[in-house]
This record gives structure tokens, sequence and C-alpha cells, in this order.
């Protein structure tokens, strides 16, 4: 019985996997993706637990009980700027799961021919997407450096290590026996994971995520080979050929190459850059003008930041949405691809505000409207706003495509200073004449604004 039961869970899983990858496309159905996920890995487990070589179940849902008692906190207490690390280290914890069930099957069953092939492809990816999204969460964590660390010869020292992790995984299939070559080569490969991401800048880790994503896409579906499982032959392929392209369309957004962002030094900090940028005269202006210019404009084009996230400013900005639009302001949230620390990052922020999605507008299609926008208000970001990217072909955001904010008839920017982003370089936008910084916490700030036009209204 349980031999028909299962292939139709795997069957009905792999379909919603599909629609969940189609539906997570938009916002509008974004959670109905999210939902469709959960249910598909659900029938996968329930599936997966009636094969017939599952005998026992008590150390499973023992596992199953632990791990949900450290991820369910994890995930309700986890604050919105920290999902990106969160995602870093689930990411890693994944992929070390999968190399240690590829290490047991491998001493197990020993495998041959084909088998041996994936499963060995399987345990390389499983260990260097492990350290890898570990040095990527302690990058983002700020427990090391955010900076590249680099060094001369780097490319051949990574290339060596690789070579020798492939050269040790060979010996298991031309020349099996050598206790000392699976500990060499799992070693190997985790080194590698870690030199591969220590010299990525914290500018690029958006799209390092979405590519050890794919990754770990990868070290599944290789398992899915070894383990003739049809199940995850189809998901890692869906999670690996997702995470490739979202890494593409990463670059693309940054003007990246898949080769500068794993080889080169993008993120570094600019030192001259931010001491300049503090004695240069700026425009500035209060709660209270900023109310009076809000009040008269006809429409208003919103940019989210990281430093909106780091605020927990998204609700107040609802109030200030709500106000606006109550007075017949059209106002529009503009979405920068690479904005925050992740892809999707000021999506899911104003979504938790319960910004409607019409309202938040691609990149693409909403910079022809900034020449037409009475005022552009910048919260929180910096690079994604940066004319340098094209106004300057030697910055190192030359050619990165941008929202065009200093078309807008007038531009106020949140700020807490005068700081650069994470490329590390001056922003001439701060210094145009239309520009007025407004100084303080994105949060408080927005709630100044809010209570002035309440008190006009």
């Amino acid at each position: 019985m349980n031999d028909v039961l299962y292939p139709i869970f795997y069957l009905c899983a792999a379909g919603l996997y599909i629609m969940a990858l189609k539906w997570m496309n938009s916002p509008t159905t974004a959670r109905r993706g999210v939902f469709a996920g959960e249910i598909g890995m659900v029938l996968a487990v329930v599936g997966t637990m009636l094969r017939y070589e599952v005998i026992e179940y008590h150390w499973i849902i023992l596992a199953m009980v632990i791990g949900a008692a450290i991820g369910a906190p994890l995930a309700l207490m986890m604050p919105m700027t920290a999902v990106p690390q969160r995602t870093a280290i689930a990411q890693a914890f994944g992929a070390l799961a999968a190399a240690l069930i590829g290490t047991a099957e491998f001493f197990e069953h020993p495998p041959h021919g084909f088998v041996l092939v994936a499963l060995t492809i399987e345990m390389l990816l499983g260990y260097l997407t492990f350290t890898a999204s570990l040095i990527a969460f302690a990058k983002l964590q700020e427990l090391m450096p955010g900076r590249p660390l680099v060094y001369k010869g780097q490319n051949f020292v990574n290339l060596l290590v690789f070579s020798t992790a492939i050269g040790l995984g060979s010996t298991f299939y031309f020349s099996p026996g050598f206790p000392w070559a699976f500990p060499a080569f799992a070693v190997t490969a985790m080194v590698f994971g870690a030199l591969l991401i220590i010299p990525i800048g914290g500018a690029d880790m958006p799209t390092v995520i979405a590519l050890l994503n794919s990754y770990a896409g990868l070290s599944a579906s290789a398992m899915g080979f070894a383990l003739n499982n049809k199940l995850l032959i189809v998901a890692g392929a869906l999670d690996g050929s997702s995470g490739f392209i979202l890494a593409i369309i990463m670059c693309r957004a940054m003007n990246r190459s898949f080769t500068n962002v794993l080889f080169g030094g993008f993120g570094a900090i600019v030192s001259s850059g931010v001491g300049k940028a503090e004695q240069r005269p700026v425009r500035s202006a209060s709660p209270e003008e900023v109310a009076s210019i809000l009040d008269t404009a006809r429409s208003v084009i919103v940019v989210p930041g990281y430093g909106l996230a780091v605020a927990q400013a998204q609700h107040k900005l609802r109030e200030l949405y709500d106000i606006l639009t109550r007075r017949g302001i059209d106002v529009r949230f503009a979405i920068h691809p690479v904005a925050g620390r992740m892809p999707g990052h000021m999506n899911v922020l104003l979504a938790e505000a319960d910004i409607p999605y019409d309202k938040m507008v691609e990149m693409d299609e909403i910079n022809s409207e900034f020449a037409m926008c009475d005022v552009a208000l910048v919260i929180g970001a910096n690079d994604v706003v940066n004319p340098a990217a094209k106004n300057d072909p030697t910055s190192p955001i030359a050619g990165m495509p941008i929202l065009e904010v200093d078309r807008a008839r007038t531009v106020m920017i949140i700020k807490r200073g005068m700081a650069a982003g994470f490329a590390g370089i001056d922003n001439e936008l701060y210094y145009m004449d239309k520009t007025l910084m407004l100084f303080g916490d994105a949060k408080s700030f927005t709630a100044s604004i809010v209570k002035e036009l309440g008190v006009t209204a």
C-alpha cells in the first residue's frame, strides 16, 4: 500500500513546488506561493516516511521536534533586518545535512559507477556550500569584516584547492580503499567554500546568497540520483536553476558578472569619500518644512532602502501613505532589485505594513516617472540612487542600474548622517540644489512628518 501512496505524495509535492515558484514571481500571489511550498514540503516528508526503507520513526520524530524547537523561535523572533543572515545560516545547515546524508550513504552502501559520481558531486557541493554560507552569515552579521579580503595569487590558490578536492574525489572511483582520502576530500571542500566567499564584499552578498542557494539545490538534486529519489531530483533541480537565474538577474541589476562577483574586490571601502562628504555643504529641512512640501505635491515616489529596515519605519511610512492618499496625492514606491540585503527585501518589508502591492513599482517601470514626479522621498537608500553609476565611468558602481531620483523636481533624503553606503563612495545626489537632507532616524523623522501633516489637516 505504501508503495502506491508515496509516489502520489511525491507527484503532488513536485507540482506544488513548481506552482510555488510561479506564484512567488508576483507580490500579489507570493503568499499563495509560500503556502504551496510549505504544503509541498509536508507531503514530501510524509511520502518519504512511507518508503519501505524507513522502518523506525522514533529518531526521525525526535529530530523533527528538536529542529522545530530551534527553528520556530528563530522564524518568529527574527527581525526583518536579519532575514539575510537567517537565510545564509539556514542554507549552511541545509547543505551540511545534505553532505552528511551523502557521507552516511557513502560508507553504509558503497556506491559504484554513475551513482558514485553523483554522490561525490553531492558531497562536494554540500560541504563547500556549508562553509561558504557560514562566511556569508559572518559578513552579514558583521562578525568578520564585510569588505573583500584579497591577496596576491588568490585565484591560483582557490583553483589549487578546488583541483585538490576534485582529485581526492576521483580516488573514490579509480582507487577506492584509501582511508585518508575521504576526510581529506571533505576538509578540502570546506576550505574551498570559505576561500570562495572571503574575497567577496558586502555589496555583493545578495548575489552570493542566491548563488549559494543554487549550489544547495544542485547538491540535493545530485543526492536524488544517488538515492534514486525522484522528488529530490525535481526539487533540487528547481532550487538550483531558480537560484542560478536569480543570481544572474542580481548581477545584471548591479552590472556585475559572475567572474567579478566570485573573484573581484567589489564592495571595498573607499576611505576618502566619507571624510570629504562631511565637509561639503548640504541643504537640510525640518519635519515642518517637509510636511509643507508634501502637502502641496501631486505625486510622490518613495524609495525605501536598508536604512528603513534598520529603523523599522515601515509602519510609520504606511501612516504617511494613508495621510497623503486621503489628500488625493499619488504615492508609489520604487523598488530596486538589490535594495536591502537580499532579493525582495523591500517588497516583504512594505507588505508587512500592508502597503498595497500595486503601489510597489519595479525599477524599469518607475524610472521614466521620476521626471514628472513632484517629490522623491528616499528613506535609507544610498548606492541604488547614486548618480555616479551613470555619470562617472571610474566609479566602483559605474554602469549599475539605479533609481533615477535625481530627475524628480524635489528630492528629500531621510538619513542619519553623511556616511557612505556599501560601495563606500560619496553620493553627489546629496549636494544637488534640489535635494533636502532630512537628518535623523527614519522611524522618528517619518513619525514627525506624519504629526505635522496631522496638524495641518
